[in-house]
């Protein structure tokens, strides 16, 4: 029985064998072409081409299909130019004039602060460096013992703020967040609506006023606790120092 079910196992397999190297059955009269991208419409669904999902409407794989319009900045030179009106209360103040040899700035080169310096800038019409500029903010932690020591204890409210006579060397380079303004025309035009909370706000910042009052700003509307007031000649400093 052994010999007679291997030998029948033996001639089904050379029977299947034999059936599938023989023609192959015929393929469907009709197939249905797989669905293209850019093809328009997709099961009554828009389709949109990849080519253009960008707001030029027209093909992102090359540069040339249409004309991109270049941008130019203001050739006014410095203290003849306007100020640009301040896209939020307090928000960092464009470039309104010609920045051409004043970039790339490095230690050893900032040529901004010899118009904005406050001891200058009231003379030849420029925005002065606000105070705030003039603070180091960073706590000095220390290591000792090989154990990392914070200069300051956020938990009771701590906080690190010291004068300094010279601009603070994390605000340094101010291309970081001042920057000049192109003339180039919006795609999508820009709807907010800044709401500026005193008269000036549009071309003047008071954030570093703010700052001068140190942590006695305690008041109906106002975030600082009794504890804030508390550390206020903490030993991590104040302006009071």
């Amino acid at each position: 029985m052994k010999m007679i079910s291997k030998i029948g196992i033996g001639l089904a397999t050379a029977t299947l064998l034999f059936v599938g190297c023989g023609e192959s059955p015929a393929a469907p009269a009709a197939q249905k072409a797989a669905p293209q991208a850019n093809s328009g419409s997709y099961k009554g669904i828009q389709v949109i081409d990849e080519s253009t999902l960008g707001y030029r409407e027209s093909s992102l794989y090359n540069e040339k299909s249409k004309g991109i319009e270049a941008a130019s900045y203001s050739k006014t030179a410095p203290g003849a130019s306007n100020k640009i009106q301040r896209a939020f209360q307090d928000a960092p103040p464009m470039i309104p004039h010609d920045t051409e040899g004043m970039l790339i700035i490095t230690k050893d080169n900032n040529q901004c602060l010899q118009c904005h310096k406050p001891e200058v800038a009231e003379m030849v019409g420029a925005t002065s460096i606000p105070k705030s500029h003039f603070l180091n903010m960073r706590p000095e932690n220390k290591i000792v013992d090989g154990k990392l020591v914070n200069g300051v204890d956020n938990l009771q409210n701590q906080v690190s703020i010291k004068k300094i006579t010279k601009v603070y060397e994390g605000r340094f380079n101010c291309v970081q967040c001042h920057a000049p303004q192109s003339n180039a025309k919006l795609i999508t035009e820009n709807e907010f609506q800044p709401q500026y909370l005193s008269d000036d706000g549009a071309f003047r910042s008071h954030w570093d006023e703010q700052v001068e009052k140190s942590l006695d700003t305690m008041g109906k509307h106002s975030s600082v606790t009794d504890k804030d007031i508390a550390n206020t000649d903490s030993a991590a400093g104040s302006l009071h120092h």
